[in-house]
C-alpha cells in the first residue's frame, strides 16, 4: 500500500515559488533516503531505482565504502584547489584512470566538475595540441548543455531551442542508428555507410585538414541508447587516423562498468585518443575526468587548463573507493550477468508486446523504443511517457529519452539485487501491458 504524497506536494509547491520552472524533474518523488537500488520519499514510499541518477549510481546509492571515504576525508580537509595546493589522493586517482584508460601508455589525466566540463577540456586538448579548430559529433549525441556542448548535441527541444548562437566549428554527421537508419539501408548489406560518410563530410561539411577531432559517445545514451554495428568504430578512427584527426570517446554515461566493460568502447576494440568519463566516476560526488595520450595531454602550455574545484579531494577519494569496490565486489562479471538476464528478458518483450519495435544496448545499459505501428515505426512517444509514469507510481524509477523522446531507458545500479531487478522489470511488463496495441 503506497503512502499519500502529502509532504511530496509541499515540497512541489515551495519548488513552484523558488526554483527556475526550466530546471524540470522527472518525477514528483522528492526523495529522503537511498541505499543501493531503493530510494524512499519524504512521505514514506520506497522505489526501485532503474535511473541511477542517469547513470551516476552504478556501485549503488551510499555505498558505504564511498560513504567512509567522504567522510574520513571531510574530516581532514575539504577543499585546497589542486592548482595551489595539491594532495596525493588526485595522482593516486589520475594513476589508476591512467591504468584503466584503454589506451597505449604513456598516458596523463586531467580532472574537472561535471561531463560537460570534461568534454569542453577534451576539446581544448584536441585543439591545441593539432593546432585544428573544426569537431564533428554524430546527430543524437548528448554531451552536454554548456555553449560548446550544447552545440556539440544534437537533439534540439529541449536541450538547443532558443539558447542560440552556437560555438562555431562543430559539426554534425549520420550517427550509427541501425533502427532508423539515415540512409535508409540495412546492416550489414550497408556497409558501414554511416562510417564512410565522414570522408565525404571531409570533403563538403568540413575539410580533414581543419578537423581537430571526431567526438562520439560509444552508446548514444540521451540520443536513444543507439549501440553502433561491432564494425562502426574501427572504420571511422581508420579514417580519423588516416587524416590526422583525433578520435575522442565520450564516456560518460557509457563508463564505469556500465556496459560490463569499464569503458564501453572496449567492447570496439578501438583505442581513443582521448577519454572522458564522469557520472558514476565518484558515485554522486562532483567529478569528471579527460585520460589521453600523453603527448596530447601535455602539449598543452602550463596553467592553460584548470578549475578551482577539479579533483576536489572528497571528489577524488569518493572515486578511489568506487575503484576498490569494482575490484572486490567484481563488479564487472556482475555487470555482465546482469546485462544478460535483462537482455534476455527484454527480447521477449519485443515478441510479445506490439509497441516494442526495438531491444538495444550493451550490458546493464539497456532500452526498449516503443512505436505504435512496426512496420512505420511510428515513434509511441505519448505511451513512453504514460509507461514511465506508471512505473513510478508502482514503485519504480525509470526514464525516458532518445530524440523522438520514445525510448525508455534501463540503468540500475549494478549492486542490484536479482529480487530488485526481478520486480522492477515485472512493473515495467505490468505498464506494457496496460498500453498493449
Amino acid at each position: 500500500m503506497r503512502r499519500e504524497k502529502i509532504e511530496s506536494e509541499k515540497l512541489a509547491a515551495l519548488r513552484a515559488k523558488v526554483i527556475s520552472s526550466g530546471y524540470t524533474s522527472a518525477s514528483g518523488v522528492y526523495v529522503a533516503s537511498a541505499r543501493g537500488a531503493l530510494v524512499w520519499d519524504v512521505d514514506g514510499n520506497e522505489y526501485i531505482d532503474f535511473a541511477g541518477g542517469i547513470g551516476v549510481m552504478n556501485v549503488g546509492h551510499s555505498h558505504p565504502r564511498v560513504v567512509k571515504a567522504i567522510k574520513e576525508q571531510a574530516e581532514k580537509f575539504t577543499h585546497t584547489c589542486f592548482m595551489v595546493l595539491p594532495y596525493e589522493s588526485a595522482i593516486r586517482l589520475a594513476e589508476k584512470l591512467c591504468d584503466l584508460a584503454p589506451m597505449d601508455p604513456p598516458k596523463s589525466a586531467f580532472f574537472a566538475n561535471s561531463g560537460a566540463e570534461a568534454v569542453e577540456n577534451a576539446v581544448k586538448f584536441a585543439r591545441y595540441y593539432s593546432k585544428r579548430s573544426a569537431i564533428i559529433a554524430l546527430q543524437h549525441a548528448f554531451h552536454g548543455r554548456t555553449l560548446l556542448t550544447m552545440t556539440l548535441t544534437s537533439k534540439i527541444n529541449p536541450y538547443k531551442l532558443g539558447f542560440g548562437p552556437f560555438a562555431p566549428e562543430v559539426y554534425h554527421i549520420p550517427s550509427p542508428y541501425c533502427y532508423r537508419c539515415h540512409f535508409g539501408m540495412v546492416y550489414p548489406k550497408c556497409g558501414l555507410t554511416c562510417a564512410e560518410y565522414l570522408r565525404e563530410a571531409f570533403l563538403t561539411v568540413t575539410a580533414a585538414e581543419t578537423t581537430a577531432a571526431v567526438i562520439a559517445e560509444p552508446v548514444q545514451g540521451e540520443g536513444g541508447f543507439i549501440v553502433p554495428p561491432f564494425e562502426y568504430f574501427s572504420r571511422l578512427t581508420e579514417i580519423c587516423r588516416q587524416n590526422g584527426v583525433l578520435f575522442i570517446a565520450d564516456e560518460i554515461q557509457s563508463g564505469m562498468g556500465r556496459t560490463g566493460k569499464m569503458f564501453a568502447i572496449e567492447h570496439y576494440h578501438v583505442q581513443p585518443d582521448l577519454l572522458v568519463v564522469g557520472k558514476s566516476l565518484a558515485a554522486g560526488v562532483p567529478l569528471s575526468a579527460v585520460v589521453g595520450r600523453k603527448e596530447i595531454m601535455d602539449s598543452v602550455h602550463s596553467s592553460g587548463v584548470g578549475g578551482t574545484y577539479g579533483a576536489n579531494p572528497v571528489a577524488c577519494q569518493a572515486a578511489i573507493a568506487v575503484m576498490e569496490i569494482f575490484e572486490e565486489e567484481a563488479l564487472l562479471a556482475r555487470a555482465q550477468k546482469l546485462g544478460e538476464k535483462m537482455r534476455s528478458r527484454m527480447e521477449s518483450w519485443k515478441l510479445e508486446y506490439e509497441i516494442v519495435g526495438d531491444v538495444r544496448g550493451l550490458g546493464p545499459m539497456r532500452a526498449i523504443e516503443l512505436v505504435r505501428d512496426k512496420e512505420t515505426k511510428e515513434p509511441a512517444k505519448e505511451e513512453a511517457v504514460a509507461l514511465a509514469n506508471y512505473c513510478v507510481e508502482k514503485g519504480l524509477v525509470i526514464l525516458v529519452c532518445g530524440t523522438l523522446g520514445n525510448v525508455v531507458r534501463f540503468l540500475p545500479p549494478l549492486t542490484i539485487t536479482d529480487e530488485e531487478l526481478d520486480k522492477g522489470m515485472a512493473i515495467v511488463e505490468e505498464g506494457l501491458t496496460k498500453t498493449r496495441r
